[in-house]
């Protein structure tokens, strides 16, 4: 029985209907649900940077909490807001084992080949390297 999914989220249609899959699931199986929204900074990243270091971590979890309220009222009483620096990939695989995930949700992105090979597909990294069951919502 799955008690806690992990959820990326970055606000994408594709992140909010992985969100409300695992909202949903959590509420049948009596379980809970860590939503991560990661930050990556790349080499070119110079607003990324200011923003990581003006940011208020509390404000934007606060702002993220809201947003997910929205789309799931009770989200309140079943989710698990974190705001993360880093890589998708490897932000999501150390939530996994740092918090006692079972489960990964995450969304799907339609991208051409090109765009994939040069960002790379989360999805793709996960479905290579996690070792809990992971749904990918479309």
């Amino acid at each position: 029985m799955i008690k806690y999914s992990l959820v990326g989220y970055d606000g994408s249609d594709a992140s909010r209907k992985a969100f409300q899959f695992a909202v949903e699931l959590a509420r049948v199986c009596g379980g809970r649900v860590r939503v991560v929204s990661v930050l990556q900074v790349t080499e070119a990243g110079a607003d990324a940077c200011a923003l990581l270091m003006a940011d208020s971590g509390t404000s934007r979890a606060q702002q993220l909490l809201d947003e997910l309220i929205a789309l799931a009222p009770d989200a309140a009483t079943l989710v698990d807001v974190a705001l993360i620096h880093g890589s998708p990939g490897d932000v999501l695989l150390g939530q996994v084992e740092s918090h006692g995930v079972d489960h990964i949700v995450i969304g799907h992105t339609e991208r051409g080949a090109l765009a994939r090979w040069l960002l790379g597909s989360v999805s793709s990294n996960l479905l290579a390297r996690a070792h809990v069951p992971v749904t990918v919502v479309r």
